[in-house]
């Protein structure tokens, strides 16, 4: 018996589309050194689906469960890591509680909507510059700079 996922992926993939869309994930997945197992290409689709998008394991582990989607959130935790080992996935760090995973694996900045706990990109055309960097320590090179500005609603005053 099939999941209600599976099914709704499978009715997904009608005759006028290019290609079906579960294959190119899978093969994706294959492209990148993973067995495109059910869990991963259950989890694949919820995630990259939904195109450009900020999320962590817990509202990941939400959605699978609403979707009918049989994992553990040790399972979603696992799946986040290899998929960001194998360079589908960026992880970011907003604060120590807290990791947040970009469908989006390029170099871009953040801002992060305090009260809302939500991730959003900055658009491609602002100016962040990032000078005077520190001389990293013997034996590393910078791999990357990720700027996430912070934001919250300026208070009232009366």
């Amino acid at each position: 018996m099939t999941d209600p996922l599976s099914a709704y992926i499978e009715s997904a993939t009608a005759p006028h589309r290019k290609g079906c869309p579960v294959s190119e994930l899978r093969d994706k997945l294959r492209r990148v050194g993973l067995r495109p197992t059910r869990q991963r290409v259950s989890l694949g689709w919820l995630l990259f689906g939904k195109g450009d998008r900020h999320i962590t394991a817990e509202l990941l582990f939400d959605e699978a469960s609403r979707a009918r989607v049989p994992v553990s959130l040790a399972t979603v935790y696992n799946t986040l890591h290899q998929f960001t080992e194998a360079g589908l996935l960026r992880q970011l760090s907003v604060d120590g509680a807290k990791a947040y995973f970009d469908t989006n694996p390029t170099e871009h900045h953040h801002f992060f909507l305090e009260e809302e706990g939500e991730l959003v990109d900055m658009p491609e055309t602002a100016a962040v510059s990032v000078a005077d960097l520190p001389e990293p320590p013997a034996g590393m090179e910078v791999a990357g700079v990720e700027v996430i500005v912070r934001l919250r609603r300026k208070s009232c005053k009366a």
